[in-house]
């Protein structure tokens, strides 16, 4: 190699700022040195993803604490990946609870889901509740990427008006804050997260090249061809090879995009998806998916936030044979055929995080994997959505935390340890200091 590449190249065209994955010319600062000097220089990522409605947790919870030998019916998906997975049970809560505020259990989880604090019961601009872990890490390290933070998701959700027994539907719609009073809203539409991540920033030059790619049916890489030609002269064969993986990746996804953008708006039981946006519900998943681990593979960003659906969601599942709204199903009353079905949405749903931690893994940095550098909360603020309790939650964490996590296990916390305390943990390792969050009153041990 004739020259050495620094972190943060970017290929540019116009209209297009594409980052680049690790490469072995980013020395000094290489993921490639010592395993030690690795573990040191690799970027931590944190993300949080939410599914709604609770869980059938006697499918979800392993039936010991220790090794996880078995999977869950729920979580077999994960077989691939089992070691880098820990199931976390014991954690609550307390602060989705009614607290004197009577019903809404549903918009309690999702805001007190990452902010530990009680959400004020209003459905007017007064809203409160807390800043999330993800934006108060972001708060500390997100000046180290292009973007902060990337909040996305699978469904829209109005940030105004009565959403549930008097709680905003800011509540409802939102897991990441800023502050005590200003939700983050997700993106919903693939093409459009694609054209934030890959733009320059320059909304005209952006428009003008998202229009001539249509008109000509052009790549985003097209737009960068020359830089990138530039660039590989100067790298060895074996970070050509990942480029070209890399690249391969991007047009395979422009080209899912492509197909999307056909698809006609459709309207599934109240659940409004917008032209632009898969009609198949899995594809939409896995969009979003993709694009997540684009960011974190080109460092982007370090924290990312994605819903699934949005709490009291009563989409239907046909592509798996649930024609009855999930909201619905999930207050079965102990009905045998409707618990059937609660613990089939939740299986799919795993089998699509099952699909991201894989693409995660498959991604290397050095010695690791990209999933190997990561913390990944998925679950909810609900336990069983037909009891609306808000202790024992199904919460998994994926990923090694950069060596610092041990998977492949199932741990049991004392009964009503606040889920802040897991986000303490996390926090330590991305070194954001804390001496508390939410309603936490201490850390949990993850090693």
């Amino acid at each position: 190699m004739s020259r050495l590449i620094h972190r943060r190249t970017f290929l540019r065209g116009v209209g297009t700022a594409m980052a680049l994955p690790v490469l072995e010319a980013m020395a000094p600062s290489s993921l490639f040195a010592a395993p030690a000097a690795a573990a040191q220089q690799a970027p931590l990522r944190m993300a949080f993803l939410f599914v709604p409605n609770g869980m059938h947790m006697a499918d979800w919870k392993p039936s010991a604490a220790g090794d996880l030998t078995e999977l869950p019916y729920i979580l077999e998906p994960l077989k691939k990946v089992k070691e880098k997975v820990t199931i976390l049970t014991g954690l609550a809560q307390d602060k989705a609870r009614p607290l004197g505020d009577g019903p809404g259990d549903h918009a309690r989880s999702v805001a007190t889901f990452l902010t530990g604090a009680h959400p004020r019961k209003t459905n007017g601009a007064d809203i409160k509740v807390g800043v999330s872990v993800d934006q108060f890490a972001a708060q500390h390290i997100g000046n180290k990427t292009r973007f902060p933070s990337l909040e996305i998701g699978c469904e829209r959700g109005a940030q105004a008006g009565n959403c549930d027994s008097g709680y905003s539907c800011a509540y409802s719609s939102n897991i990441s804050w800023s502050s005590e009073t200003t939700p983050v809203a997700k993106e919903v539409d693939p093409r459009l997260v694609f054209d934030r991540l890959f733009g320059n920033g320059d909304r005209k030059e952006m428009d003008a090249t998202r229009a001539k790619r249509d008109r000509y049916r052009k790549s985003i890489l097209d737009f960068i061809l020359e830089d990138a030609n530039s660039l590989k002269k100067d790298l060895g064969v074996k970070d050509q090879a990942k480029l070209d993986e890399y690249f391969t990746g991007v047009r395979e996804i422009e080209q899912r995009l492509e197909v999307a953008s056909k698809s006609p708006a459709i309207d599934l039981k109240g659940v409004t998806a917008p032209a632009g946006v898969p009609q198949d519900f899995g594809e939409h998943i896995r969009l979003m998916c993709d694009m997540l681990a684009l960011s974190f593979q080109a460092d982007l960003t370090r924290i990312s936030t994605f819903m699934i659906a949005n709490d009291g969601s009563n989409r239907p599942y046909p592509m798996i044979g649930i024609t009855d709204g999930h909201h619905n199903l999930s207050h079965h009353g102990g009905d045998p055929e409707k618990q059937h079905k609660i613990r089939e949405i939740n299986r799919f749903h795993v089998s699509h995080l099952a699909y991201l931690l894989e693409k995660l893994d498959s991604i290397k940095e050095g010695e690791r994997s990209v999933l190997d550098n990561t913390m990944l909360v998925y679950g909810c603020a609900i336990s069983d959505g037909n009891r609306h309790n808000h202790d024992d939650l199904p919460v998994l964490l994926a990923g090694r935390g950069g060596g610092t996590i041990r998977g492949g296990r199932h741990i049991a916390f004392n009964h009503e340890t606040p889920m802040a305390n897991l986000f303490m943990s996390m926090l330590d390792r991305v070194h954001v200091p804390a001496d508390h969050f939410g309603d936490s009153n201490g850390r949990v041990d993850l090693t």
